[in-house]
């Protein structure tokens, strides 16, 4: 049975029990600012009917009671709000179910009264009353709180999740601002939608503060919405966005400084924000229509269906029909679908790129490293053509410069030798050649030997050659090991000393020879010192043969960068040869 007639008389706050007199008759569902416009506090509803079996148990469904309620039945409180003065409890977003037994029923005529407590602002109101079977009245319970509580605290958290997705997406690429927007959209829209399973308007001290954060909540839910689709579009205005969101802050900012006026006159600024979002979704569908991005069309199809939906749900938020249930909760699955899509649709068309870019630059690297490993293997020809080049230039100059000196030299002596010239002398001039050709090859075969090693075949055919003629040779090497002055100055040093050492054999009738090399930090210092008669006169200073003499060892000192020096030595007599120069060219 379906009660739709009762009784209804307002009251105070503090009212305890109902008033004897101004009861009038009303029909349910009733909402009462239409009868007593501007009424702040309490009405009573009185309903009766008629029980047969008392001893049967019955079940008792009140559909609506905004705000909070006290229900009595036969005189005895059966259900109470915590609050019913405020801040008042939140008890309008879930109906009430009662299994009813004796000794409470009676047969008979039974009473039920109803204390509502609400505020004009706030469609105040009671709605129907349902007596009868309870396995049938328990499960229409249920299923009006799955749709008006459970499914609305789903969608809830739903968004939470897709708006705390979203966000770290967009906190991992900054320059996706789209999905910054949508993040905030979605997060100032689930606060929102907390109004319809809040059972109390905490932390506000007073329902018109909770009504008036959840009304900024919507108006920066709708901005931040608005810009997201600008965004999702491609689309940018900065004034008209600079705009959007200062009005949608300053009015966030009013509702959390003034509630006592943003509360209960919500809709002057809410009516005009639902009207701006209705114009937005529409005019975005109709973008999504013309575009060819499918990702558009998409989001487009998951949006007809909520604002289909959220025209029902505004005519119940209106009161334009009896309608107490928002359907809002069962579309939020469409928009995360929908959302699911377009992240999915950009990364597989952003991986897309991004393989499509790869190809190209393994192709580009391909093709660079190609010509960089043909021009490395024409310089590397040319580099090596010219090291081949440069070797043969300077054996050349070493041939000319020292054997071929030698070979003319001795050619000269010969032609100018008499007929019977002995060929102990012919011998003499062959082993010179020998020896300077061999001084060619000691420096130039070996790319990288150090002075050590080069000194090595010197100083053995030198001290052959000094023993012969019964000179003792004494060689002091220090810190040479390790040292490379390269193949061209190696040949002019060992050169220069060949040709002192020549010198005291030949000419110094010395019975000692001493050969100093040794190394004081970056410089090089040689010395030869013999006990002979001493260095020859001025403009006699010559070996006697080959073309060489003080002035080609001058001459190779000051290609060595050294300073060259021939003395008499004091103590005991002879000659000192000395040689200084810098081991870095």
């Amino acid at each position: 049975m379906r009660i739709v007639h009762a009784e209804a008389v307002r009251a105070g706050w503090d009212s305890v029990r109902p008033p004897e007199q101004g009861w009038v008759p009303v029909t349910l569902a009733d909402q009462w600012q239409t009868r007593w416009a501007g009424h702040d506090g309490v009405v009573w509803y009185r309903l009766r009917w008629q029980q047969a079996d008392a001893g049967e148990p019955t079940g008792l469904l009140l559909d609506y009671t905004c705000m909070a309620a006290a229900v009595y039945l036969n005189g005895s409180l059966i259900d109470r709000d915590p609050s019913l003065v405020e801040p008042l409890s939140r008890s309008w977003h879930i109906p009430r179910y009662f299994l009813l037994q004796a000794p409470l029923l009676e047969p008979g005529e039974n009473e039920l009264l109803v204390r509502v407590s609400g505020l004009a602002a706030y469609q105040p109101s009671f709605g129907v009353v349902d007596v009868g079977d309870p396995q049938v009245l328990q499960a229409r319970y249920r299923q009006e709180v799955l749709v008006r509580h459970d499914l609305q605290v789903l969608d809830s958290a739903i968004g939470f999740v897709l708006a705390a997705m979203i966000g770290l997406f967009w906190l991992l690429r900054r320059q996706e601002t789209m999905y910054g927007w949508y993040a905030l959209s979605a997060v100032f829209g689930r606060l929102y939608d907390t109004n319809f399973f809040a059972a109390s308007p905490w932390p506000f001290p007073s329902t018109d503060g909770w009504q008036a954060f959840i009304g900024g909540c919507y108006v920066m839910a709708a901005a931040a919405h608005t810009v997201f689709l600008l965004r999702f579009s491609q689309r940018r205005w900065p004034r008209f966005e600079r705009l959007l969101l200062g009005i949608a802050v300053a009015l966030m900012a009013a509702a959390l400084l003034w509630p006592q006026w943003m509360g209960p006159y919500r809709n002057v600024y809410l009516v005009p924000v639902i009207a701006f979002l209705y114009l937005v979704s529409f005019v975005f569908m109709g973008y999504a229509l013309r575009s060819d991005r499918r990702d558009c069309q998409v989001l487009a199809l998951c949006i007809i269906l909520p604002v289909a939906v959220s025209l029902h749900d505004l005519g119940v938020y209106m009161g334009w029909y009896g309608g107490v249930s928002y359907l809002g909760s069962f579309t939020s699955p469409l928009m995360l679908l929908g959302m699911g899509f377009v992240l999915a649709y950009r990364f597989a068309n952003t991986m897309k790129r991004v393989e499509g870019f790869n190809a190209e630059l393994s192709r580009e690297v391909r093709q660079a490293t190609g010509q960089l490993a043909e021009t490395l293997r024409q310089q590397h020809a040319l580099e090596l053509a010219h090291s081949r080049a440069g070797e043969r230039l300077q054996l050349v100059r070493d041939l000319h410069d020292g054997f071929g000196g030698t070979l003319v030299g001795a050619i000269a002596r010969v032609e100018q030798a008499p007929d019977d010239m002995p060929r102990r002398e012919i011998a003499g001039l062959l082993k010179e050649m020998r020896d300077d050709l061999r001084l060619v090859i000691d420096s130039t075969a070996r790319e990288h030997a150090d002075l050590a090693e080069l000194l090595v075949p010197l100083r053995h055919r030198s001290s052959q050659l000094l023993d012969a003629a019964g000179i003792d040779a004494h060689w002091h090497l220090e810190g040479v090991g390790g040292v490379e002055l390269g193949a061209a100055r190696s040949l002019d040093l060992l050169r220069l000393l060949q040709e002192a050492l020549t010198n005291v054999f030949k000419h110094s009738r010395a019975q000692r020879v001493d050969i100093h090399v040794r190394r004081h930090g970056d410089r090089l210092c040689l010395q030869v010192d013999d006990d002979g008669v001493g260095p020859p006169a001025a403009g006699t200073a010559s070996t006697g043969g080959g073309g060489a003499g003080f002035a080609s060892m001058r001459m190779r000192a000051q290609r060595l960068g050294g300073e060259l020096s021939v003395s008499a030595r004091s103590d005991p007599q002879g000659t000192r040869v000395a040689l200084e120069l810098p081991l870095a060219a």
